[in-house]
């Protein structure tokens, strides 16, 4: 039977096919639905961890134990993995071991877009690439093969557009796995030095032998057809050249991104008559190609930023386009904003007020730095702000310690903000973190985390107590605001502010779009008062907006969070009535 499927319910389906035991994540777009789909099968053990660190380490130790597991993140989090990962490479498996890395080209939800195949290089370990929903299945299940043969975990690089467009994928049953005795092995599992320079030599001649596994490998296969031109490619690219070109080109399709085979590029060059490598971002084929002595053209016609498609690839031939229909009319421009009633909405416009420097985050929050709040300062990765905090105030002194508060969400507090936190309770920063605490991880749809009282399948679970948890780091002075409530949070922040002390304020309100959330009635604007000043444009609600000089809110949005209402100094803005 088959199945459509995006690519990451696939990949799910493959790891329940391969008779997987453990999944241990960190959401992110776009690797966040590989997790949700795969906590769907009831044979498979799943959870969200705090972080992707702590995930890889989690499916670590089910391999240890002889169980397959897996992990799953994004790009950027595999940053957070690398600790773990480059000693992994050292320790081989046990239990298969596959981690999942969706690259973001283009950065659609991301702060850059790295390449990850450089990981798979760094770490030396294999790394595959799937090209449609139906590869990512049967990937899954060769990446678990290959781990146990050749002990090692292994690498699945998903994309956005493999992650999540569809495809035909064909069901199998699940291959159930009697997880074996547990054996003790020190010498293979302990890290140590002297038993680190022993596991050397066997990484550099495992790539060796999975480097002549890429010969013959049908995860690399040629496709020959005309020989004026022949294309190596990958991923998604495979898709792009072969709707543009289809069998005029012959194309060398690698479904093994690392180690990349020599023999096999070497005889499709010589049957063609200019090789040309098509991949998104960085030219890590290319590179290959020039070291084994291969000309080709790469990145000099293709460039490394962003996504290719198939219209980018006919202009970088100069092919001429199919013909399209154009209306003529622009585009309004949409820029993604917080939504109506958004819980942050009042935080960020107490901050913009006062004009305080503010070291933001990562997390839908960080849409407070538009238009027209204006809030934060900076973004970098998760948990930077309450560390940049810290150095911040250390460099500026008293004087800026007045002036700087950071912000960060729940989720990524438990991700990566309570070691800067310990960081600004050690060494004494007199700094102001406000924790934006809106009962879930809201970013990547809705997925649970430590602090809210559920697991991934929605059962209840321990709770984290934030404002125990910061007690206990070392912070006195912690308090929680309604940010609806404007007046408590310009006295939280500037009381806060003023005291020579590290401090705490959590900004507590359910995100609006949470299920259980009940909207309250609409406001409605009295157009007699209103005066058109457009104070209450201020808060960037997408729900107000100016017709007639008067200012209008658009009930179907509205979801009557009364923050516009207390702005409003002529009283035009009233409550609406149930």
């Amino acid at each position: 039977m088959k199945k459509l499927m995006l690519g990451n319910e696939a990949i799910a389906r493959g790891l329940y096919e391969a008779g997987v035991n453990v999944v241990s994540s960190y959401p992110g777009t776009p690797s966040t639905e590989i997790t949700e789909f795969a906590a769907k099968y009831d044979e498979i053990y799943c959870e969200w961890a705090p972080n992707e660190k702590v995930a890889t380490e989690v499916a670590f130790g089910a391999s240890l134990r002889g169980a397959r597991s897996a992990c799953a993140m994004k790009h950027v989090g595999l940053n957070v993995a690398a600790d773990p990962l480059f000693t992994l490479s050292y320790t081989g498996v046990n239990g298969g071991l596959v981690i999942f890395v969706a690259d973001d080209p283009a950065m659609h939800s991301s702060q850059n877009e790295q390449d990850s195949r450089h990981y798979a290089i760094a770490a030396k370990v294999p790394m595959l690439e799937p090209a449609d929903s139906a590869e990512a299945k049967d990937f899954v299940k060769a990446a678990f093969a290959l781990s146990e043969e050749y002990d090692t975990p292994v690498i699945i690089r998903m994309c956005t557009r493999i992650a999540h467009s569809q495809g035909a994928v064909e069901l199998c049953e699940r291959e159930e796995r009697a997880i074996p005795a547990y054996e003790k092995n020190p010498q293979k599992y302990i890290m140590a030095p002297a038993n680190a320079v022993r596991r050397h030599p066997f990484v550099e001649e495992r790539t060796k032998k999975l480097a002549a596994l890429g010969e013959v490998s049908p995860l690399n296969r040629v496709e020959m057809g005309g020989t004026e031109k022949g294309i190596i490619c990958s991923g998604t690219c495979y898709q792009y050249v072969k709707e543009v070109f289809g069998d005029t080109v012959s194309v060398l399709k690698l479904g093994m991104v690392h180690p990349l085979p020599t023999k096999l590029i070497q005889d499709f060059a010589s049957k063609v008559e200019q090789v040309y490598v098509i991949e998104e971002l960085d030219g890590i084929i290319e590179q290959h190609l020039q070291s084994i002595g291969v000309p080709c053209i790469g990145k000099e016609l293709f460039t490394p930023i962003g996504e290719y498609n198939q219209t980018s690839i006919r202009a970088a031939f100069g092919l001429p386009q199919p013909p399209f229909v154009s209306t003529d009319t622009p585009v309004p421009v949409r820029p993604p904003v917080m939504c109506a009633g958004c819980p942050h909405r009042g935080l960020f416009y107490t901050l913009a007020k006062h004009k305080i420097t503010c070291l933001g985050d990562i997390g839908c929050y960080t849409l407070g730095s538009a238009a027209p709040l204006f809030a934060l300062d900076s973004t970098l990765c998760m948990g930077a702000s309450v560390s940049g905090l810290h150095g911040f105030n250390k460099a500026g002194g008293t004087d800026s310690a007045q002036k700087t508060v950071c912000v960060i969400g729940d989720s990524t507090f438990m991700h990566s903000g309570m070691t800067g936190l310990v960081n600004i309770a050690y060494n004494d920063s007199h700094s102001t973190v406000i924790i934006l605490d809106n009962s879930i991880t809201g970013m990547t749809g809705h997925q649970q985390n430590p602090t809210t009282g559920k697991t991934i399948k929605g059962d209840p679970a321990l709770a984290v107590d934030l404002e125990a948890l910061c007690h206990a780091i070392g912070i006195e002075r912690v308090r929680v605001v309604d940010p609806y409530d404007l007046k408590a949070c310009e006295e939280a922040v500037l009381e806060e502010l003023a005291v020579d002390a590290p401090s705490v304020i959590i900004s507590r309100r359910p995100c609006m779009l949470l299920k259980y959330v009940k909207a309250k009635p609409p406001v409605k604007v009295n157009e007699d008062k209103c005066v058109g000043c457009k104070m209450c444009m201020k808060l960037g609600c997408p729900a107000i907006s100016m017709k007639n000089k008067k200012a209008h809110v658009d009930f179907t949005q509205c979801v009557g969070c009364d923050v516009c209402t207390q702005l409003c100094k002529v009283g035009a803005i009233e409550k609406g009535e149930r």
